[in-house]
C-alpha cells in the first residue's frame, strides 16, 4: 500500500502511507485503520487470576467487572514504571493484559516471576494475535458494514466476542487516539482477510491505512504518555499524573506498594505538565526548558509536536514543581533559539462527545 517503514520496539512498522497529515486529520474527521501488532497480549486465568493481577499490578484488578477494561501499571520494588498497560477482564478467572512492545517481553517475565505461588497461569500469546485499530468519528459506521455486534452497546473500555468480516474477534472500544474507535484483537490466520475488508467497508466513509507518526501527534494532542518518553523506571506514577492509578487502600499487598506508599506523601519535585507555544517551530524530545528570561534550566521535553488539530506547537515535559502551575511562561531552547512556551493543562485536545 505504499507504506514506509521503521523500526519501533523490534517491530518492522508503517511510518506512513500517505503522508503524516492527511492520516492524522483522517483520524479527527473519518477515520483511519492501524496495526498496532506490536503490542504484546498477555492472558492470566485460573481460581485466582484476580487476587493475582491485584498483587502483581498497582490497580484493583478484582473491582473490573467482567468484559470491562482499566488503565493500570506495572510497577517495581522502588515504585518506578515498568509498562503501562490496558487490563481487560475476559472472564470471573480470565484477564487480558495488553502492555507496550517494547517491554512485553519484560512485562511477561515480570508476571511470570510474580505468580509464583498463585494457581494460575501466565501464557504470552502475542504471536497469535493480530492487533488493528481502527479510529475516529466514523469508525461505528464503517464497522458496522462487516459486524453483526451491536456496537452501540459496546461501552467505552469494554470489550467482548464479535464477528468481524465473520472472523471471531475480540472487540474493543479503547485506542490510543483521543477519538471514539475500536481495537480488535484478530487470529494471526485470518488478519489479511479483516483488514482488506474493513478497507473495503471504509471506502466511502473516508478511511485511510495510518501509520506511527500520524499515532504520535494523535496521541500527544490527547495527552497520552508513551512509554520511554513520558514514563520509565526513573519515573513514578505522581510524577506522571497518574497517581489515581494506584490502589494503596487495596487490602492486600502488592508489588511495590510500600515504596508508593511513602512517594505518596512526598510531593514530587518534578511533574508531567503540558505546555502550548506560538509559531511554528515545535518542541521536540530532550529539548530543555527554562525559566523565561533566565538561563535558570527547569526541565526537559518528553514529546512534542506542531498539532495538526490546532495549528501550534505543543509537548509534554516533565518540569520543576514550582513551574507547573497552568498559565507560567517557560521558554525552550528550541536549536540554540529561546523560544516561548506556555505551561498549560492536558490535554490538548478533547472530542466532542455525542
Amino acid at each position: 500500500m505504499g507504506a514506509s517503514f521503521t523500526d519501533f520496539g523490534g517491530w518492522e512498522m508503517p511510518v506512513r502511507y500517505t503522508s503524516d497529515l492527511a492520516e492524522h486529520h483522517a483520524v479527527r474527521t473519518a477515520a483511519g485503520l492501524f496495526d498496532i501488532s506490536h503490542m504484546g497480549e498477555i492472558f492470566v486465568e485460573g481460581k485466582q487470576a484476580a487476587v493475582f493481577v491485584d498483587y502483581a499490578l498497582v490497580g484493583a484488578a478484582s473491582e473490573i467487572a467482567i468484559g470491562r477494561a482499566k488503565y493500570s501499571l506495572i510497577c517495581n520494588e522502588q515504585g518506578g514504571i515498568i509498562d503501562d498497560l490496558i487490563v481487560y477482564r475476559l472472564g470471573q478467572n480470565a484477564f487480558l493484559i495488553v502492555a507496550n512492545a517494547s517491554n512485553k517481553d519484560v512485562v511477561a517475565a515480570a508476571l511470570e516471576k510474580r505468580a509464583e505461588g498463585f494457581d494460575v497461569e501466565v501464557k504470552d500469546e502475542s504471536d497469535s494475535w493480530v492487533l488493528l485499530a481502527i479510529q475516529g468519528p466514523n469508525s461505528v459506521k464503517i464497522l458496522s458494514q462487516i459486524t453483526s455486534a451491536p456496537l452501540a452497546d459496546l461501552k467505552y473500555y469494554a470489550i467482548s466476542e464479535a464477528p468481524i468480516a465473520q472472523v471471531n474477534c475480540l472487540l474493543a472500544r479503547t485506542g490510543y487516539t483521543g477519538e471514539d474507535g475500536f481495537e480488535i484483537y484478530i487470529p494471526v490466520e485470518s488478519a489479511e482477510k479483516v483488514f482488506n475488508e474493513i478497507m473495503a467497508a471504509g471506502h466511502d466513509h473516508g478511511l485511510l491505512p495510518t501509520g506511527l507518526a500520524c499515532r504520535d501527534t494523535l496521541r500527544l494532542e490527547a495527552g497520552m504518555p508513551l512509554y520511554g518518553h513520558e514514563m520509565n523506571l526513573d519515573i513514578n506514577p505522581y510524577q506522571a499524573g497518574f497517581g489515581k492509578v494506584v490502589r494503596l487502600d487495596k487490602p492486600d499487598d502488592f508489588v511495590g506498594k510500600a515504596a508508593l506508599a511513602k512517594l505518596s506523601q512526598m510531593p514530587p519535585t518534578k511533574v508531567l505538565v503540558g505546555l502550548a507555544g506560538e509559531g511554528k517551530r515545535a518542541a521536540r524530545a530532550d529539548y530543555e526548558v527554562f525559566v523565561e528570561g533566565s538561563d535558570s534550566s527547569i526541565g526537559v521535553v518528553t514529546s512534542g509536536a506542531l498539532s495538526p488539530t490546532l495549528g501550534f506547537p505543543v509537548a509534554m515535559a516533565y518540569l520543576s514543581a514550582d513551574f507547573a502551575e497552568a498559565d507560567t511562561p517557560i521558554s525552550v531552547d528550541i536549536r540554540g533559539a529561546r523560544t516561548p512556551f506556555t505551561v498549560v493543562k492536558l490535554p490538548f485536545y478533547q472530542r466532542a462527545k455525542s
